[in-house]
């Protein structure tokens, strides 16, 4: 049977080791520049940045609960972000794929 991370319906591994932490979710300088500028505390841009990654790494932007834990830590401590912070969406609505077309580079 194929395992569910591979189906039409994406989800996070139970377990992702830190080679992959590091290939998929780590921030690039023009990455961070770009989330610090679109938001306006450490919440929102953890929150923007584990969407970045997310819909990069899957293909959609998952809810921010569903976000394992050690990929949250991982994104907070790359990112040099105190260690209470956690995740807030602002927007009242999900992202659309249309809107990440900017952030990815599609054209």
């Amino acid at each position: 049977m194929t395992s569910i991370e591979r189906t039409a319906y994406p989800r996070f591994k139970r377990l992702i080791i830190a080679h992959e932490l590091h290939l998929f979710f780590s921030s690039s300088r023009d990455e961070l520049e770009w989330a610090a500028d679109a938001t306006d505390c450490d919440e929102h841009l953890l929150a923007l940045l584990l969407m970045l990654k997310s819909y990069r790494r899957m293909g959609c932007s998952p809810a921010l609960e569903d976000v394992p834990e050690m990929v949250v830590d991982f994104v907070r401590r790359a990112v040099e972000l105190p260690e209470g912070t956690l995740p807030v969406y602002r927007a009242e609505r999900k992202l659309r794929p249309t809107d990440m077309r900017c952030v990815t580079g599609c054209r």
